[in-house]
């Protein structure tokens, strides 16, 4: 039969397009149109499918069998209707290409992603989002509307997105202009109470675009806060903002190193959080008991409460089960949410692992 469904697939994708890869296909439709006879053919062969876009997210959650068509959709990308204060996004999109031809325009996407490479798709499929979470949102809350291919391959058309069966094919986004000016201020911290207060008293008087917290496993930590606007504003409440942390709090044009980033690699046992940003010190300092005190780095947003912690290499399958149970306890009074995003494939077979649904 595989000679047959791959000039199946070559004649829906196109020369090119479609090819054998390991015991399964690998197919690049390039319109909703052929996605969605792609997705009649694997119904009426009993063929499994998935998704890819660049793959910078294909080892979080649990070990997935390979499916017998990964549907690769580098070929379902452009950028349309940015004229005004939103524009449609194909889902194989890179976010930073999105975000090049908007810059074209004075416009950008309230997305920053840390994944390398991540695309729309991708970064809705998992609600992923960065820094700018903190004033604007996860992306499954900005996005507006979103078109896919459900499984059986019906196009649909939804207000929003909350996740979902089915293969995203575009989505329309807010976008607004870029703005004129940045700083970060950024300040050393020794403990999460301090950064806690920290946060408080800044989103008190302020109202920053973003606020992240790098808690590394040994040294100081660091705080930084991003604020945009017009250059004027941005100079005198950076200024401001610095004083009122006091410290040896700093003025920077640039991000920190480690701003939009992830504290993990693949093979890392990472917990994904989400909390109030009140209860953020208390849930750090949970983590670091149950784990071991200084041997867990801890980096995220404190203003949005979506922080992740890696576990120390080698811990075993009933330790982080452990681990979690007992953070889930805490957890459930402050109305705080745990989910174990990454892990090795032997030990991610063992264990409970975050689904999509944990990321909305």
């Amino acid at each position: 039969m595989s000679g047959s469904l791959l000039s199946d697939l070559v004649e829906i994708c196109g020369p090119g397009s479609a090819r054998v890869e390991g015991a399964g296909f690998v197919a690049a439709p390039a319109t909703p149109r052929s996605l969605a006879a792609l997705l009649v053919l694997a119904g009426k062969h009993g063929l499994s499918v998935r998704p890819r876009g660049s793959g910078s997210k294909f080892f979080w959650g649990p070990p997935a069998p390979p499916a017998d068509i990964l549907i690769d959709t580098a070929r379902l990308n452009g950028l349309w209707g940015h004229d005004g204060s939103t524009a449609m996004v194909a889902a194989g999109t890179p976010v930073g290409a999105a975000q090049a031809a908007l810059a074209l325009h004075g416009k950008r996407l309230t997305l920053d992603p840390p994944s390398r490479g991540a695309t729309i798709g991708g970064v809705l499929a998992l609600n992923e989002a960065g820094p700018l979470r903190h004033q604007f949102g996860p992306p499954g809350g900005q996005v507006l509307r979103t078109d896919l291919i459900d499984p059986s391959g019906e196009a649909l058309r939804v207000e929003g997105w909350e996740g979902g069966d089915g293969v995203i094919t575009a989505a329309v986004l807010p976008v607004e202009p870029i703005p004129a000016s940045r700083c970060w201020v950024v300040r050393p911290v020794s403990t999460p109470t301090e950064a806690g207060d920290l946060v408080a008293a800044a989103t008190r008087d302020f109202s920053p675009s973003a606020v992240e917290m790098d808690l590394p496993a040994a040294g100081a930590g660091t705080l930084a806060l991003l604020l945009e606007g017009a250059p004027d504003w941005v100079a005198t409440s950076a200024g401001r903002l610095a004083r009122l942390l006091g410290g040896s709090a700093g003025l920077q044009s640039a991000a920190p190193a480690w701003w939009g980033r992830y504290p993990f690699v693949p093979g890392d046992v990472v917990l994904r959080f989400r909390v109030r940003s009140w209860d953020v010190p208390a849930v750090v300092y949970t983590v670091l008991d149950a784990v071991g005190a200084a041997a867990v780095p801890v980096r995220g947003s404190a203003g949005a409460g979506v922080l992740h912690a890696v576990l120390p290499r080698g811990v075993s399958a009933a330790r982080v089960g452990d681990i979690v149970v007992g953070l889930k306890q805490v957890l459930m009074a402050r109305r705080g949410q745990i989910a174990v995003l990454t892990a090795p494939p032997e030990l991610a077979a063992e264990i409970e692992m975050a689904r999509p649904a944990d990321m909305f």
